[in-house]
């Protein structure tokens, strides 16, 4: 994969734009959330200068430190990897929108945090959809549930799901996942008309065209911007 940060960030963006016009949607409808998991500070920097405003972290405390450095008014942090409980009060305070919402007692505790801030938490409900025992997120007969018991929490808004299909080396094999997702959305919106479950964060570096094709609003970008990762 050639070119610096920039080209790759052109380049992702002419893909989305394409993968967009694949399915008669607006290309700003999809939004692109640079994750920079392990990805060094300056690399970071040369993703700001290129124009890039919302970025992504897989672990609440590597996020301390970049948001310290690099944060700003225009700048929006996501949360895309799993969050413990123990986390969620850092996590809260860092974050602009959680993505791995999973359980009630998440919930529960997100909202505590949010209101001790005064502030509203944004989330996504994170779906398992593969059944995958290492990764996280609820079963979609969790779905409706945790739904209904996020009405009690003032302080949290759900803005729709998220998931990560089981990899698969040929990008179209992930679109039945991402195709179900959707449904799924759709369906809790049915069942839920007074939440606007605007947002599906599905599809990253190998499978995000296909996302796109399939309805994703958000997508998670990291190894197509920054090349492979070297783990901390």
């Amino acid at each position: 994969m050639g070119g610096g940060v920039r080209e790759r960030i052109e380049q992702v963006r002419r893909r989305i734009a394409e993968a967009a016009g694949r399915s008669d949607r607006d290309p700003n409808g999809v939004e692109l959330v640079a994750v920079t998991k392990s990805v060094a500070v300056s690399q970071i920097r040369e993703a700001l200068d290129a124009g890039l405003k919302v970025f992504g972290e897989n672990r609440v405390q590597e996020a301390k430190g970049k948001v310290a450095l690099l944060g700003s008014p225009s700048t929006q942090w996501h949360l895309v990897g799993t969050l413990q409980t123990n986390k969620s009060k850092l996590a809260v305070e860092l974050f602009d929108l959680i993505h791995s919402l999973d359980s009630v007692k998440l919930a529960a505790s997100m909202d505590r945090h949010g209101a001790a801030l005064r502030k509203q938490v944004r989330a996504l409900i994170e779906v398992n959809l593969g059944g995958e025992s290492d990764k996280s997120g609820l079963h979609e007969s969790e779905l409706l549930p945790l739904l209904q018991a996020c009405r009690a929490y003032a302080h949290l808004t759900i803005e729709g799901l998220m998931a990560i299909p089981p990899f698969h080396r040929n990008p179209q094999d992930a679109r039945p996942f991402f195709r179900r997702l959707r449904l799924l959305r759709d369906e809790a919106a049915d069942t839920h008309p007074d939440y606007r479950l605007r947002h599906l964060s599905m599809g990253m570096s190998n499978d995000f065209e296909v996302a796109i094709e399939e309805g994703a609003t958000l997508v998670r970008i990291g190894t197509a911007i920054f090349g492979n990762r070297v783990e901390a």
